[in-house]
């Protein structure tokens, strides 16, 4: 039986976030991740947070077996420091990133030392194929200060995609339909950027400064779910974003919002 369990459902700072007066009574969110877990029992953990111990908790693991990056923004990438010998002590784990994350990994200390001490393998396959399971890597637009971004098709008996960042819906689908372009990667369950509800969410951002699509735009493409669509959970939610208070804007369309623990059999 192959399963991807919701390790983190929010935005990097997490929820209640750092410096904010207004998220302290939200329920607790932990920056986004999922765990993979093969046919032969194999864990395969999907970004790594500092919220490591707690992730692992939920998925029901103390140790993973390979690692898949999506970029490096801070909550996908800030607790690959723990795998070390400072903590977890590993060898071993396969590190599977894009060629220009492989490249700032090795050239950033912290992570460079864990690579040559054996703590990491790195691999740059766009294709991994696991007992029971295959992973694909999609280049997908997105701020690329440090690094390119890659949301991942997890493939077994259904498919998943997890596409936690992304800039624009125009970018990313190049011209197709949103439910067009799942069909055409033959998606079962989307677990999508769902960042910020509106565009007008941020008062001391200006619009074009948000590199999310708005969950409000989504919905509008996506419309209420008919009978045979897939699931579709919106993830990476930040403090602001009111799904972390209210869901039901996405769950009256038929839709869902993120929690930690959710299990999807694949």
């Amino acid at each position: 039986m192959v399963s991807v369990t919701l390790l983190g459902s929010a935005q990097d700072g997490g929820v209640p976030q750092a410096g904010s007066a207004n998220s302290e009574k939200l329920q607790k969110r932990y920056p986004v991740a999922i765990g993979l877990v093969d046919s032969d029992g194999g864990r395969h953990l999907f970004d790594v947070s500092r919220y490591l111990a707690e992730q692992l908790q939920i998925w029901g693991q103390t140790g993973v077996d390979s690692i898949f990056l999506t970029h490096a923004h801070i909550g996908h990438v800030d607790g690959l420091t723990l795998f070390g010998k400072e903590v977890m002590n590993c060898q071993g784990i396969t590190l599977n990133c894009s060629k220009i994350m492989h490249d700032l990994i090795k050239n950033t200390p912290i992570w460079s030392i864990m690579v040559d001490q054996g703590v990491f393998t790195l691999k740059t396959n766009n294709f991994v194929k696991l007992p029971g399971v295959t992973v694909e890597a999609i280049e997908i637009p997105h701020r690329a200060e440090l690094s390119d971004m890659h949301a991942y098709i997890i493939k077994a008996d259904k498919s998943l995609l997890y596409l936690p960042d992304h800039d624009t819906w125009r970018e990313t689908l190049n011209g197709h339909d949103l439910r067009a372009w799942l069909n055409h990667l033959e998606i079962d369950i989307a677990l999508i950027d769902g960042t910020f509800f509106s565009k007008d969410e941020l008062k001391n951002r200006k619009q074009e400064e948000i590199p999310h699509p708005p969950v409000e735009q989504t919905l509008e493409m996506l419309g209420e779910r008919r009978e045979g669509d897939g699931e579709i959970v919106f993830i990476h939610l930040n403090h602001t974003n009111p799904l972390c208070r209210d869901d039901t804007p996405v769950t009256e369309l038929g839709w869902k919002v993120g929690q930690e623990g959710m299990r999807f059999l694949i």
